[in-house]
C-alpha cells in the first residue's frame, strides 16, 4: 500500500501527548511515517538470484536464432508465390497488396479462415508434413470460390511447442505450392513457438484467405429456383473434415496401425487419410465463366446435410439421390467399423462428394459438356424442390 507523502495526526492522536508542545509534536516521528520508512527499507532489499548463469529466451524453450534462420528459408518459399500486386516483403508488420482495379472495377472482397483439424494427428504419426499446407490452402480457396471469388492472398498461422525447423519449412513448402497452383500470394503469416502449450513435435495450422469478385458476379444462391439440378463433383477422400471420428474408428475400434494395409480400403490407413483436399477453383471458373451456375456448396464439416442448405433460398429444399454415385470404400468401411447410422455419416463426412453445383435445368447439357471437356468426373445427384430448407435423401 502506498501512503501519501505527508500524514497529519488526527485530534485523537494529538491528545495522546497532552504535555508536548506543538514544536515537540512536530519533531516527533508519526507512527504512519515510521511505518512508511520501514516499508521502504524492506522494499530496497536486493533479491538474490539462484541462477548460476544468465537465463535466456532459449532456456525457456524459444530459440530465436534458430527460428530466424528458418524464417529466411521460409521467405524464399513465400516469394515464389508473389505477383506484381504484392508490394511488401515477408517480415514486415503487415503484407501490402494492390488490388487490380482493371480486373475488378467494382470489387467485393471475400474472406475465409480455417484450419486442418485433427488430420494433423495423422500427419504427426506418419511424419508426412508436405501435404497439410496444401490441404489448408485448397480448403480456404474452395470456400471463397463457391461465392464466385478468385483468391488474392493468403496468410498462415503455425503454432508449436518444440518442433524441428525442417518440419516447419516442409509445411510452408506445401502452402507455397498450393498458393502458386491457385494463383494466390502467400504474403505473410505467423510461426509461434509456445513451449509448454503444445506437445513436442506437434503443431496447429490455420490460415486466412482474401479473394475478390466483381459485385455483379457474386454467387450466393439467391438465384436458385425450384427445378434446378444438383451436380456432384467427387472428393479426394475425407478432405479435412471428420477426422476425429475416422481416427477413433480406424485406430481405436479397429486398432489398425497408420502404416497398415487394409483390404477394404485398398490402401494403407494413413495414406487413405492423408489424401490431399482438392481445389475446385479451375473447374468452378470454367462453369461460372460460362454463366451456368446458380449456386455452389463446398461439402466440408457437416456433410451434404448441413452445407447444401446454406445456399438454398427460403421456401426451397433439396432432394438428393444416394444411389446416384458410388460411395468410396473408405466411407463404407468407416460406417461398418462403428455401425454408424446413415444420418450420422451424411452430416459428418462428404461421402465422396466434395462440391455440389446448382445448375438451371435448361443449362445442364451445356454444364456437362464443360465438365467433360475438363475431364472432370461428375454425376447428377438431385434437384431443388419446393418445401423446407433442408436436404431429403432418397
Amino acid at each position: 500500500m502506498t501512503l501519501p507523502d505527508e500524514t497529519f495526526p488526527t485530534p485523537a492522536e494529538q491528545s495522546t501527548h497532552p504535555d508536548q508542545s506543538p514544536e515537540a509534536r512536530a519533531n516527533s516521528p508519526h507512527p504512519a511515517a515510521a511505518h512508511k520508512k520501514s516499508a521502504m527499507k524492506n522494499s530496497s532489499r536486493k533479491l538474490v538470484s539462484t541462477a548460476k548463469k544468465p537465463i535466456t529466451y532459449s532456456d525457456a524453450g524459444v530459440d530465436i536464432s534458430s527460428g530466424d534462420r528458418s524464417k529466411q528459408r521460409i521467405k524464399m518459399l513465400a516469394r515464389k508465390t508473389f505477383n506484381r500486386q504484392v508490394l511488401s516483403e515477408i517480415g514486415g508488420f503487415g503484407g501490402l497488396f494492390a488490388l487490380d482495379l482493371q480486373k475488378y472495377p467494382n470489387p467485393v472482397l471475400v474472406s475465409s479462415c480455417d484450419g486442418v483439424g485433427t488430420k494433423l494427428k495423422v500427419a504427426f504419426e506418419l511424419g508426412i508434413h508436405h501435404t497439410v499446407g496444401q490441404d489448408l490452402v485448397n480448403h480456404c480457396v474452395n470456400d471463397i470460390a463457391v461465392q464466385g471469388a478468385s483468391p488474392l492472398f493468403f496468410l498462415d498461422y503455425l503454432a508449436t511447442g518444440k518442433l524441428d525447423n525442417s518440419v516447419i519449412e516442409t509445411v510452408v513448402q506445401g502452402l507455397s505450392e498450393a498458393c502458386r497452383a491457385n494463383g494466390c500470394a502467400l504474403i505473410g503469416g505467423e510461426t509461434a513457438q509456445m513451449p509448454g502449450f503444445y506437445a513436442d513435435n506437434e503443431y496447429d495450422l490455420a490460415g486466412t484467405i482474401i479473394g475478390a469478385v466483381n459485385r455483379d458476379s457474386i454467387i450466393t444462391g439467391e438465384n436458385i429456383q425450384v427445378g434446378d439440378i444438383l451436380i456432384g463433383l467427387p472428393s479426394n477422400g475425407l478432405h479435412t473434415n471428420g477426422y476425429s471420428l475416422a481416427r477413433k474408428l480406424l485406430f481405436e475400434v479397429a486398432k489398425y496401425g497408420p502404416d497398415q494395409y487394409v483390404n477394404e480400403l485398398k490402401d494403407k490407413t494413413g495414406a487413405a487419410l492423408m489424401r490431399v483436399h482438392r481445389s475446385y477453383l479451375a473447374i468452378i471458373k470454367k462453369l461460372t465463366g460460362a454463366e451456368l451456375v446458380n449456386g455452389m456448396a463446398h461439402i466440408t464439416g457437416g456433410g451434404i446435410t448441413e452445407n447444401l442448405p446454406r445456399i438454398i433460398p427460403k421456401g426451397m429444399g433439396a432432394v438428393v439421390d444416394l444411389a446416384s454415385w458410388t460411395v468410396p470404400p473408405l466411407f463404407e468401411h468407416l460406417q461398418h467399423l462403428g455401425n454408424v447410422e446413415q444420418g450420422e455419416m451424411l452430416r459428418t463426412f462428404n461421402m465422396g462428394i466434395g462440391l455440389i453445383v446448382v445448375v438451371p435445368a435448361e443449362k445442364v447439357k451445356k454444364a456437362k459438356a464443360v465438365l467433360n471437356r475438363a475431364n472432370e468426373r461428375h454425376c447428377i445427384i438431385g434437384r431443388i424442390v419446393r418445401g423446407e430448407r433442408k436436404v431429403t435423401y432418397n
